[in-house]
């Protein structure tokens, strides 16, 4: 059990009205599980106020309240606690109630727009492989050790983060890598943590149906890297233009990675195919069943990290040659017909542009390129028409069809995406909504050594139309349709 006393240890607090002595064995900052046993927090958020469940959680039988502002109706025995910010202390009550876990882990955290799963995902697996107990926070599943629990947000709320890292230093873990989105930033779940290091990936264009601007999505991402602590390091990728401008006025230890500039940590891809890709980092030769430009960078971020936290190059480079690609990210499946499938999580006209262009790479003279792709419902529409315009210019063929509609009319979002391909190349679409079709008809246009690639969706396995999450696998539709057709 915990006194509300202790909470000035580990946040600002303004007002304390109440006794100081109560306890609480648990934190909600949702009024539909609080308790008499809970603290609740207010927390202002995009489209909720959490002030306006004050009252809910108090007939729930909660005695503590965290706020930002007292509420105007007034109530007996319960103690509020009043502070600046109820999001910021909401990660640093946390922290502390769980016994500030993340400083007795080295936790590294991922941001950019693409790439951050690939990134964390393999540091984990370097880690594992290396002999060191380790955990993971990722889009595609969360880890304590080998124990797989389930991932509902990229970066989970503050307590949920806590909670989990506490339950990874007790189950001996040493290391922690976490995918850090824009939102999380933005929201201030990650406040209370403490960073060994931080990634920098790319920055291009996405979430502005929540940054609104591309400054203020670059402005979340900047802001990760100006709260690392001199004690930590930024390993940052050169080729993205704003890498550096991410560590402006940064006080941790500055790493650089590129396979186009000088940097810390470089590398060059010697030899490509489909099986791999030979490559030279820093002169050292290793050979990787990853391919493409992006996954050298991703490889690279991973390697340069391995050596800022002061592992062997030799155990790194052997372990590095032994990693497997993250599940839906440029995952191949092959007909007993001779036609590649590449199913990748691709979601964005830069994610997307890598994809096709390292197919290109590849692929010989006669191999041809059907790329099936959609765009996301209730999310940024201004990049539907850009996805639509990479997928013809690098495509020989392109199905438009749905992703996650979600509340949307996915002829709408294909209608959105439309106007991006220019009359010259129309010859080259078609648009098939029901996305099981639109695969299938992929796979009958394409011949021996063909290339289909489908985008967008990735490790998913659910479909979201109209509200409702159905069970929907790419790779589940691709092996069905092979079996068909071969």
């Amino acid at each position: 059990m915990t006194k509300v006393s202790q909470i000035q240890e580990w946040t600002q607090v303004k007002t304390l009205v109440g006794n100081n002595d109560v306890v609480f064995t648990g934190i909600t900052f949702d009024s539909r599980k609080a308790s008499d046993d809970t603290l609740f927090v207010a927390v202002r958020g995009v489209n909720v106020d959490g002030h306006s469940f004050i009252a809910k959680a108090i007939a729930s039988g909660c005695s503590i309240v965290v706020c930002e502002e007292l509420p105007k109706e007034c109530y007996a025995n319960i103690t509020f606690v009043v502070v600046e910010d109820s999001a910021l202390t909401l990660g640093e009550i946390a922290s502390g109630f769980y016994g500030k876990p993340s400083e007795e882990l080295e936790l590294i955290g991922v941001t950019g727009t693409n790439g951050k799963t690939t990134v964390a995902t393999l540091l984990y697996e370097l880690f594992r492989d290396m002999g060191f107990e380790s955990g993971l926070f990722s889009t595609v599943a969360n880890y304590i050790g080998d124990k797989k629990l389930a991932s509902t947000h990229t970066t989970p709320d503050p307590v949920a983060l806590n909670k989990i890292m506490r339950q990874m230093v007790d189950a001996g873990c040493r290391y922690c890598f976490m995918e850090v989105s824009s939102h999380a930033i933005d929201q201030k779940r990650i406040a209370g943590l403490r960073y060994k290091g931080g990634i920098f990936t790319n920055l291009t264009h996405d979430h502005l149906d929540y940054h609104k601007t591309f400054s203020g999505y670059l402005k979340a991402k900047k802001t990760f890297f100006d709260e690392l602590s001199k004690d930590a390091f930024a390993m940052i990728n050169v080729d993205d233009k704003n890498g550096m401008v991410m560590v402006q006025n940064c006080k941790a230890r500055i790493k650089t990675y590129s396979i186009r500039a000088m940097a810390d940590y470089k590398a060059k891809i010697v030899e490509s195919m489909f099986e791999g890709m030979q490559l030279l980092i820093n002169n050292n030769e290793v050979w990787t069943p990853f391919i493409g430009k992006f996954n050298a960078q991703n490889l690279l971020a991973v390697y340069g990290t391995a050596m800022s936290l002061g592992r062997d190059k030799e155990e790194v480079l052997l372990s590095l040659s032994r990693l497997h690609s993250v599940d839906g990210r440029f995952q191949t499946i092959r007909s007993r017909s001779g036609i590649t499938a590449v199913v990748d999580y691709a979601h964005t006209p830069d994610a997307l542009k890598n994809v096709i262009e390292t197919i290109n790479q590849i692929r010989q003279l006669g191999q041809e390129l059907v790329t099936v792709v959609g765009a996301g419902g209730d999310r940024d529409k201004s990049k539907r028409s850009e996805m639509a315009r990479v997928a013809v210019l690098g495509s020989n063929r392109v199905i438009l069809t749905s992703d996650n509609p979600r509340s949307e009319n996915p002829q709408a979002i294909v209608d959105d995406m439309m106007e991006g391909v220019d009359f010259e190349n129309r010859i080259k679409v078609v648009s098939i909504i029901d996305r099981k079709e639109a695969i299938k008809t992929a796979c009958m246009l394409s011949k021996r050594g063909d290339i289909i690639l489908v985008a967008g969706k990735g490790h998913e396995d659910y479909q979201e139309i109209a509200g409702v999450k159905h069970h929907f696998d790419d790779r589940e539709v691709i092996k069905e349709i092979f079996k068909m057709i071969s």
